[in-house]
């Protein structure tokens, strides 16, 4: 395969030709040319689907595959060193979060080309970087002022999240056509790092979003197939866990860890993503609206049903259930508000590891010490693998009960301005970005945004006060939540493109048809 069947329509800076090396090159472009129109048959499929789901079809549990289900298999071992996940630490591939998150004491870090990273090809390669020297462990850093960061002596296994199916990378062609983001994140990764990891007595892991069928894992498990037979490694040596994030995937859970059955070592109750795919999934249905984002709580039926299903699937298979993110971090210079952070996260991974979950996720390292009193305490062992949950029973009812709640005036604002400055920092280049207390990515923007086009497209959409939410009433709150912005930010408010971002949001919100995804129409607005 020659690297010339890739065109590149950005340079690659000195620094990052040692990533982006011809050799993986090459290997991206045998990726692509193998498994490239599957992925495009396969997101075309989504949209069939989600025709016929608009059309009023409920998604159940498939008859077809029911032998699956009833089956007596289980996942490939575990790996020594990913036996205990109890915390894991997520955030974005910069350079001085990757060593802050290594050296935070958390089991796990997961490494994100996604939701928490603006794809500018800057950042992308950056981040190549930056895993390569992690994996060396000659990664360090200088900041501006002068501090200096590097790895201390025990360090987080290290697990990466490429972009899912849906996100394409511009700067990089093959025949013409942008090549799948995923293919770059975890081709140019493996390729270079998969041997370094194994000499260093830990693997090529991965963390896979935003699946919605068994198919769609398949392709994964034959892609780690061929990469595998490529470096000259034995199969199973990549080790993957899944993110259950969508809706459609919940009812597949035994069907994906079979298609990945070589791989797979876990799911994960990926939250945020996943009332963001219930809303996407059911925009079209006025019996669906959901109430405002802060109501819908994992002690919602349709949301704790959810949870307990995975872990029940997954130790019935011999994997890891892995909790979700609290999106609450620590409060500076308000002890109040502090206390509350730390309360709310603690209920919330009392609850996962009273459950049976084998790990939980943070979004700040001053949280890890939270989340680890609470498995230490309520799983003194490595995992939870011997809790079956036999006692579980979750029907596709249970899975599609609509939470009852109220959408207040409040909560119809706090959409909007987190919204905007979300969008405005990620076109910015920032993906990850702390709002109001709360950690903000692109899964909890997507809630934000997807429930204003919902609550302004059906009836129900009406705030607990009686007043009807019209295109109206969000055009004089997207003006008032602006000039608030500008008034908290003063001087700096210049510095974000604020106004851009409500219009887009606008846009979003105010069109007939739903968006799949904010971050693609953002994407051709983004520069780099």
């Amino acid at each position: 395969m020659e690297p010339s069947q890739l065109s590149l329509a950005a340079p690659l800076a000195a620094e990052h030709t040692l990533i982006f090396t011809p050799e993986a090159q090459a290997f991206v472009a045998s990726l692509t040319e193998r498994f490239g129109a599957r992925r495009n048959a396969l997101l075309a499929k989504r949209l069939n689907r989600q025709q016929r789901l608009d059309g009023g079809e409920l998604p159940d549990f498939l008859p077809d595959t029911q032998s699956i289900r009833d089956g007596d298999w289980q996942v490939a071992p575990i790996p020594e060193d990913l036996q205990d996940r109890r915390v894991e630490i997520t955030g974005p591939v910069e350079r001085k979060m990757i060593i802050n998150a290594l050296n935070s004491g958390a089991k796990v870090f997961m490494a994100d080309f996604e939701d928490s990273l603006t794809p500018t090809w800057k950042n992308v390669m950056d981040g190549q970087v930056n895993l390569y020297d992690a994996v060396r462990r000659t990664i360090a850093y200088t900041s501006p002022e002068g501090k200096a960061y590097q790895l201390g002596e025990k360090t987080a296994v290290l697990i990466v999240r490429p972009r899912g199916w849906h996100l394409d990378e511009r700067h990089v062609t093959y025949n013409g056509r942008a090549v799948p983001g995923a293919l770059i994140d975890f081709g140019v990764y493996f390729y270079m790092n998969a041997k370094e990891l194994l000499s260093r007595g830990s693997g090529p892991y991965f963390y896979i979003p935003k699946l919605e069928s068994h198919e769609e894992a398949q392709l994964w498990t034959d892609i780690f197939a061929f990469a595998e037979e490529t470096l000259g490694l034995k199969r199973g040596t990549i080790k993957a866990t899944v993110l259950i994030e969508t809706i459609l995937a919940t009812f597949e859970m035994h069907e994906i860890l079979y298609a990945l059955r070589d791989y797979c070592v876990g799911l994960n109750c990926g939250r945020w993503d996943y009332i963001f795919s219930f809303i996407k999934k059911f925009h079209k249905r006025p019996d669906f609206v959901l109430p405002e984002r802060a109501q819908v709580t994992m002690t919602t039926h349709f949301l704790r049903s959810y949870s307990l299903l995975l872990i029940q699937t997954c130790h019935r298979r011999g994997a890891f259930a892995m909790g979700g993110m609290s999106a609450y971090i620590p409060v500076k210079n308000d002890e109040a508000a502090n206390d509350k952070a730390f309360a709310m996260v603690r209920a919330d991974k009392e609850r996962e590891a009273g459950d049976g979950h084998d790990g939980t996720w943070v979004a700040h390292p001053g949280l890890v010490p939270v989340a680890l009193e609470v498995f230490n305490r309520l799983m003194p062992g490595k995992n939870q693998l011997s809790r079956q949950r036999d006692d579980v029973h979750v029907t596709a009812e249970d899975l599609l009960a609509i939470p009852p709640g109220t959408i207040t005036e409040a909560g119809f604002r706090n959409n909007i301005s987190v919204s905007v400055q979300y969008i405005a920092n990620w076109l910015n280049g920032l993906g990850c970005v702390p709002i109001n207390n709360l950690m903000e990515d692109a899964a909890t923007a997507e809630i934000a945004r997807a429930q204003l086009w919902q609550w302004m497209h059906h009836d129900k959409g009406v705030l607990d006060n009686g007043h009807p939410i019209t295109g109206s009433l969000y055009e004089e709150y997207v003006n008032e939540e602006l000039k608030a912005l500008e008034k908290k930010s003063g001087e700096q408010y210049g510095a974000l493109p604020y106004e851009q971002a409500a219009r887009l949001l606008t846009e979003l919100v105010s069109q007939t048809e739903f968006t799949e995804f904010l971050t693609l129409p953002a994407y051709l607005r983004l520069n780099g």
